[in-house]
C-alpha cells in the first residue's frame, strides 16, 4: 500500500477512535512509523487529510442514494437505502460526531457540506417520491419533502444524539450496533404511510434494526 493511502486509512481509524481534535499529524506519523517529514510530502496539513476524507464519504454517500435505473423501487430498497447510508455515516462517523466543529475551523469544508446536504436532500426527494409511485408510500399522506429533510435531519444528528444523550460516559466508543439503531428510528418515522404490503417487509426491518437504547428504552 503506498503511503498517502496509508495515510489516509490511519488518520481516518485515529479520528474515529479517538477524535479529530485529539489527533495531530505527528500523532498520525508516529502510529505508522513514519517521520512528519515524510507525512507532510502528501498533505501539508491535517485540513488536507479531512478534505480527502471527505472526498470519499461524499463519493460513498452519492453511491448509497443512486437510484434503480431499470425498475421501480421496492420495500426491500427502502431498508437498503438507510442500511447503507448508516454504513457510511459509521465509516467516517468522526465527520459526524465533529461536525460543527469542523465546519467552523475549515470554511472551505463548510462551503462544500452545504451543497452535499442539498444533494442528498434533493435526492431522498427524489427516492420517496419513487416509493410512492410504486405505491409502497401513500400517495395521499405522504410528503416526498418533508420526509427528505426529516431523514437528513435524523441521520446526521444519529451520532451526536447517541454520543450525547446514549452513551453512559464521555469519549465512551460509539457502538455501531446503537448506529443501527438509526435505521429503526428513521423506517418508525414513516411507518403510518406505508401501504399494508411495503408495512409487513418494513416491521420486519424495524425488527431487525431495533437495539435498546441505554436510559430511553
Amino acid at each position: 500500500m503506498k503511503t498517502r493511502e496509508r495515510i489516509l486509512q490511519a488518520s481516518l481509524s485515529l479520528f474515529n477512535e479517538q477524535g479529530e481534535r485529539q489527533v495531530t499529524t505527528n500523532h498520525i506519523a508516529a502510529h505508522l512509523g513514519i517521520s512528519p517529514g515524510n507525512l507532510y510530502y502528501h498533505f501539508r496539513n491535517k485540513e488536507q487529510i479531512v478534505a480527502e476524507l471527505f472526498n470519499r464519504y461524499e463519493a460513498q454517500i452519492a453511491d448509497s442514494l443512486a437510484l434503480p435505473g431499470e425498475r421501480s423501487l421496492v420495500a426491500e430498497d427502502k431498508v437498503h437505502y438507510l442500511e447503507t447510508l448508516f454504513q457510511g455515516i459509521w465509516d467516517y462517523r468522526f465527520l459526524h460526531r465533529e461536525l460543527e466543529h469542523l465546519l467552523l475551523s475549515d470554511p472551505d469544508l463548510a462551503a462544500r457540506f452545504r451543497p452535499l446536504a442539498q444533494r442528498c436532500i434533493a435526492q431522498g426527494r427524489a427516492i420517496y417520491q419513487g416509493l410512492v409511485e410504486a405505491g409502497i408510500l401513500c400517495a395521499e399522506r405522504t410528503d416526498p419533502q418533508a420526509l427528505a429533510i426529516n431523514s437528513w435531519l435524523l441521520l446526521t444528528n444519529w451520532v451526536s444524539f447517541v454520543c450525547s444523550v446514549v452513551s453512559s460516559e464521555p469519549g465512551q466508543p460509539l457502538d455501531q450496533r446503537l448506529l443501527r439503531r438509526g435505521v429503526h428510528q428513521v423506517l418508525a418515522l414513516e411507518l403510518g404511510l406505508l401501504t399494508p404490503e411495503a408495512a409487513v417487509v418494513v416491521e420486519q426491518a424495524m425488527a431487525d434494526f431495533y437495539q435498546p437504547l441505554p436510559g430511553l428504552d
